[in-house]
């Protein structure tokens, strides 16, 4: 098990409130070092801002997102996250260019308002989004840094769906446990031993891990959020969430039995007791697993299966390559879908969709990158809704209450 990222909440506006940064930055930096002296590995720092249309003018989004990148860097932060666009239209039309700015800033979009309400016009200007990012890079890369976000609150310290709220400075911890999983459920002799045995081994990491996050709270008066435990994996084997469901009895991640192993897995995290932030759930991303990128590319696994997954795993659809020309009318269902899976059931989920150019659906993947697995393009069921769907309209969609 690793920390994926010590996330540090703040606002340091814009202009940069350079005093501030270099603040954070020093909080960052100690707590790395408390963090590794405990035992942990930590990958990353990263910085979450509020939502970027509080503090910046749409117009100065690509001239902050450069700002952001060179000065929170310096300050120790390797991604900053400067939050989701609301529901002026201004600012969803400038995340291109302000993506395109740097490869160190992620941003967002908001389907869902927090009436509860599913946002059409926002939905379209997501998937309008999407398709426009493809077009940034060549492999499609640019949408690694931007994601939809669907009843997501703030201070997830996952990116890209990290922000924060207009408060003083916080922090929590996203990691990668995936390893976890895996080697508790190889060892276990039932269902019973691997659920029991998840939760001490996730028990016994969480404590450690907040004796320290509840030090550094102390030392500095900055919020600790607390601990996202949501299963995320690594392409190494090892770390493979793929591996450890199919490790439960699955033949294969993808066919019928794999949705019950999925709420299974988020079943234990429901039940670890530790201070919980973010998603806390199972993670799917098909490009970061190397057992998902596999069983995408033989067919086993589909879009339509992963958002059946997403009612009752921790983040939604993650890092799914599309083929290149996938329209926004086609992407739009599909949000439309998350968002409804999102509010009914009251949880975030978000969509992180990733069309290649000139890649068609069966085409293998060929990212250099140390983070993927390569895969196969996958095939899209969907097509361009009409009449009453495609309006602007906000739709309530109540949370599912519980029948009998």
């Amino acid at each position: 098990m690793k920390i994926r990222s010590i996330t540090v909440f703040c606002e340091p506006g814009y202009p940069v409130n350079r005093l501030l940064l270099q603040q954070v930055g020093i909080f960052a930096t100690h707590a790395w070092k408390l963090f590794e002296e405990a035992g942990f590995e930590v990958q990353s720092l990263r910085l979450a801002t509020p939502p970027f249309g509080q503090f910046v003018a749409p117009i100065d989004l690509p001239d902050a997102v450069q700002s952001y990148a060179i000065e929170a860097h310096a300050d120790g932060f390797e991604y900053i996250s400067l939050g989701p666009a609301g529901a002026d239209p201004a600012e969803w039309a400038v995340i291109p260019a302000a993506l395109g700015r740097s490869d160190r800033v992620f941003l967002s979009g908001s389907l869902t308002t927090p009436n509860g309400e599913l946002d059409l016009a926002n939905a379209a200007r997501c998937a309008e989004t999407i398709v426009a990012l493809a077009k940034l890079e060549p492999d499609g890369f640019a949408n690694l840094r931007f994601c939809a976000l669907a009843n997501v609150p703030a201070y997830t310290p996952f990116f890209p769906a990290a922000y924060a709220q207009r408060e003083q400075p916080a922090f929590a911890l996203a990691l990668q446990s995936a390893d976890l999983a895996l080697d508790c459920f190889k060892q276990a002799k039932s269902m019973d031993e691997a659920r029991q045995s998840l939760i001490d081994s996730v028990n016994s990491n969480a404590a450690r891990l907040e004796a320290v996050g509840k030090k550094l709270e102390k030392m500095y008066s900055y919020e600790f959020k607390g601990l996202d435990f949501t299963l995320a994996p690594h392409p190494d084997q090892s770390a493979s969430i793929g591996s450890a469901l199919e490790a439960l009895g699955l033949p294969a991640f993808g066919p019928h039995g794999s949705l019950f192993g999925s709420a299974f897995l988020t079943s234990i995290l429901q039940q670890a007791q530790y201070r919980k932030v973010g998603f806390n759930g199972l993670m799917l991303p098909v490009l970061e697993d190397s057992t998902l990128a596999l069983r995408a590319a033989e067919g086993s696994l589909s879009v339509t299966e992963l958002l059946m997954f997403s009612a009752v795993c921790g983040a939604g659809l993650d890092v799914i390559p599309l083929p290149g020309n996938t329209t926004a009318e086609e992407i739009y269902p599909i949000l439309l879908d998350l968002g409804a899976l999102a509010l009914r059931l009251s949880k975030p989920l978000t969509a992180r969709l990733m069309p290649i150019p000139g890649k068609h659906a069966g085409d293998l993947t060929t990212f250099d990158f140390g983070y993927f697995a390569n895969s196969r393009v996958m095939p899209l069921r969907s097509q361009k809704l009409t009449g009453l769907m495609t309006g602007s309209e906000k739709i309530k969609l109540p949370k599912r209450e519980s029948q009998g």
